[in-house]
């Protein structure tokens, strides 16, 4: 079990890295363009990670297509709002308002999979949502687009985990994974085509690999860290986000939270810890991982 422990913490930290990445790359490319050579690079990483039993040319062999289809959909959508929340507003702040995705699908789950819902679990929703207003305080600064895009992509997550719930056991890693990388680079691509596309240089072509190995390297300490510990040992560890955020924020785009953003960020992670706790004491063990990347 500590192995597993010590490789979901990597795989958490991997993927701070591709948002620090992505977040340095705001304003030499368009949001497009960085998604797609993130997307092309992860996805040439994550071909070979393919597992036991499956092949990539069957990855559009699917039982339900229609809602395999719309989790990705909902994952493009939820990428291309992470990189233009990252590329404009402090790192803490982001991780806060994505950080509400948990908490999101404890409400998804009441209105779309008729779960009950405990007084715990809601008092953690609301703990949650004060946490983030600590965080951001509306009416004390400025919020803008940057911050609704943000929350936007917290309740896509949280559909894309609803829709990864439904699907878990009955559709292929490789199919979840081939649809979402084709649509998010033929998404991307279309986008990056109609805006402004710029040829990368050599050095920030190989920032984009970075980010792309980056987002390919969680992904898969990620799926090694589930076989050496159970999903609820593991999730826990995805608060390690916030550490990351506060320290790759200072040391390198000087983006310093004070006092009250430490709090609300503390708030946000006691409240989605305390979801997790919840969703074992009524399952007897997490089922499915609500801290899994739903983005790439």
């Amino acid at each position: 079990m500590p192995n597993g422990i010590l490789l979901a913490l990597l795989a958490y930290a991997s993927y701070s890295g591709s948002d620090a990445v992505i977040k340095s790359l705001g304003g030499q490319f368009t949001v497009f363009e960085i998604g797609f050579f993130a997307t092309l690079f992860a996805g040439f990483f994550l071909f070979f990670t393919r597992p036991v039993g499956e092949r990539w040319r069957d990855f559009w062999r699917m039982k339900r297509p229609w809602a395999v289809q719309a989790r990705a959909w909902a994952g493009i959508a939820s990428g291309v709002l992470s990189v233009y929340a990252f590329t404009h507003i402090p790192l803490a702040e982001v991780y806060a308002l994505i950080f509400l995705a948990p908490l999101l699908v404890t409400i998804l789950s009441t209105l779309i999979l008729k779960e009950k819902v405990g007084p715990w679990r809601w008092l953690a929703v609301v703990a949650g949502f004060a946490g983030v207003m600590l965080v951001v305080r509306p009416g004390f600064r400025e919020l803008n687009l940057d911050h609704l895009a943000a929350f936007v992509n917290a309740f896509l997550a949280a559909t894309s985990v609803i829709l990864l719930r439904s699907l878990a056991q009955q559709e292929k890693r490789t199919s979840m994974l081939g649809v979402l990388v084709g649509y998010g680079l033929l998404f991307n691509g279309v986008g990056a085509a109609a805006t402004s596309f710029t040829l990368p240089n050599a050095m920030q072509l190989v920032w984009l690999t970075m980010a792309g190995a980056f987002t390919a390297g969680g992904q898969f300490m990620q799926l090694l860290a589930a076989k050496y510990a159970p999903a609820n040992r593991i999730a826990p560890t995805h608060y390690s986000q916030i550490v990351w955020a506060v320290i790759l924020g200072a040391l390198f785009f000087q983006e310093y939270p004070d006092w009250l953003s430490l709090v609300g960020l503390a708030i946000v992670g006691g409240a989605g810890l305390l979801t997790m706790v919840r969703e074992e004491v009524r399952l007897g063990t997490v089922r499915w991982n609500p801290f899994a990347r739903t983005r790439l």
